[in-house]
């Protein structure tokens, strides 16, 4: 597990609750280091579309995850309730940087936390575009600027 100071609930200003499946276990018999990435895009993407209204199936600007990385800090296991806690902590021209953070129900420390940065593309030629206003105004709307220090 990372030796990393362990973010906290406090840190993230949107949740999205994940039900844990059997096939995330692996033979150790907790969730696998692969899975918690597609928690991480799971939570960022639901968010986009709920708040910023990114149409994955036809809108002519689409996101790409340029860049990701986990710390682990405790294992997690089928049949957990667990959170996504979301934030942003970079807002580029077209790119955002998030904060994410795995959170056990009802507990205020991480038990996994990271990075996902997207850019934003123009679909059909794949270049990089700017972050649609709708976008852009959810994405303000969880942006950090200072964080709370783990207890």
């Amino acid at each position: 597990m990372a030796n990393k100071e362990t973010e906290v609930r406090q840190n993230y200003k949107s949740f999205h609750p994940i039900t844990t499946r059997w096939h995330d276990n692996d033979l150790y018999g907790h969730v696998n280091n692969v899975v918690y990435y597609s928690y991480f895009d799971s939570a960022a993407n639901a968010y986009l579309i709920e708040e910023g209204g990114l149409d994955i199936h036809n809108g002519s600007t689409i996101a790409y995850v340029v860049n990701s990385h986990c710390n682990y800090h405790s294992a997690i296991a089928y049949p957990e309730k667990i959170e996504a806690g979301l934030r942003v902590d970079k807002l580029g021209t077209s790119s955002v940087t998030y904060g994410i953070a795995i959170f056990r129900e009802k507990e205020n420390q991480a038990a996994a936390n990271g990075q996902f940065i997207h850019v934003f593309v123009d679909r059909e030629s794949g270049k990089p575009v700017p972050i649609p206003d709708k976008i852009r105004t959810a994405l303000e709307a969880i942006l950090v600027t200072r964080m709370a220090k783990s207890v």
